[in-house]
């Protein structure tokens, strides 16, 4: 197979990229630092049908993005964002479900020497099986070892790495010596991009419960600035309602003025006692159906123990 010249294969990564965003309107930029090319086929097995994965240099991404401007001014805001080891995906699918899907398909790794830590490495207590003459690498590592059986053992836990370290050459030895593989790699997703907009991937995570939640919090707020400074509003009006009933009713209980509402309550303001027989009539009859519920129990409770007692002892 001949293997086309330089220049072509630009000019052909040019109008592949171009086309990718003329036909895709969503697509995430993703960082594929520590990603063999093994794994990255895999990705692309796992997204196949469902979205397509584009590498490249980013001078060639800026290049072809610029040259394309004219017909998509939208994409200029993805320019500041094409730094490092930074790809696409294109997808026309779910954003979520395709970023379930990069999720996934991740791949443990060892710990390499000058390699930043993504998370914390915890060395659990163990028997490490190694023999006691690697006893002073561990003293060196400051990490509590007895020897048990003839074998190294770690006492305690041992907090190795924190998130965000530079792995040294005594820990990545270390955790290979224990075949202990801390870290998983995969593409991680930086940004997202959605018709002309760019935002976090942490906004994927917002349900509508949230967004339900976090638009009452300010129907609260707006109601209550409202309440204080007596502007009516939409938010304050059903307040504004409650409040005024409240008074009207306050007022009625005071004077001969009366209404619908307040009926009840100037009723009871003049017989106090025949609300007062009338709850205490309602308190028996509401203790009464517990009761018959007990006393229900407990016969079906005797006649379980008749039947349990049908022949006699000496039978």
């Amino acid at each position: 197979m001949v293997r086309e010249d330089k220049s072509t294969w630009k000019a052909n990564y040019f109008a592949k990229l171009v086309q990718l965003f003329d036909e895709y309107p969503k697509c995430f930029l993703v960082d594929a630092d520590n990603v063999g090319s093994k794994q990255m086929q895999q990705i692309r097995i796992a997204l196949r049908g469902k979205a397509v994965v584009l590498m490249g240099k980013n001078t060639m991404m800026r290049k072809a993005i610029r040259g394309h401007l004219e017909n998509n001014p939208d994409l200029e805001r993805l320019l500041p964002h094409i730094r490092g080891n930074i790809g696409f995906v294109f997808t026309k699918e779910e954003l979520v479900t395709i970023r379930d899907d990069l999720l996934a398909n991740k791949v443990r790794a060892p710990a390499k020497s000058g390699a930043l830590a993504p998370l914390a490495v915890i060395v659990p207590a163990q028997n490490t099986g190694l023999g006691p003459e690697k006893t002073s690498f561990f003293q060196a590592l400051n990490i509590p070892t007895k020897i048990q059986k003839g074998t190294i053992e770690i006492v305690n836990d041992v907090n190795l790495i924190k998130e965000g370290d530079k792995v040294g050459m005594s820990e990545a030895t270390l955790l290979n010596m224990l075949n202990i593989s801390p870290f998983t790699y995969g593409l991680v997703i930086r940004h997202v991009y959605d018709s002309g907009t760019i935002f976090d991937p942490a906004i994927l995570d917002i349900t509508d419960d949230d967004l339900r939640a976090r638009f009452m919090g300010g129907v609260r707020n707006v109601a209550a600035i409202s309440l204080q400074i007596g502007y009516p509003t939409l938010a304050s009006a059903p307040h504004s309602i409650v409040n005024g009933l409240k008074k009207c009713m306050a007022l009625a209980a005071v004077t001969d003025i009366t209404f619908k509402e307040a009926e009840k309550m100037k009723e009871f303001l003049a017989d106090p006692s025949k609300f007062a027989a009338a709850a205490a009539a309602a308190a028996p009859a509401a203790a009464a159906a517990p009761a018959a519920g007990k006393k229900e129990e407990k016969k079906e409770e005797s006649e379980e123990e008749d039947d349990d007692m049908g022949f006699g002892l000496f039978d």
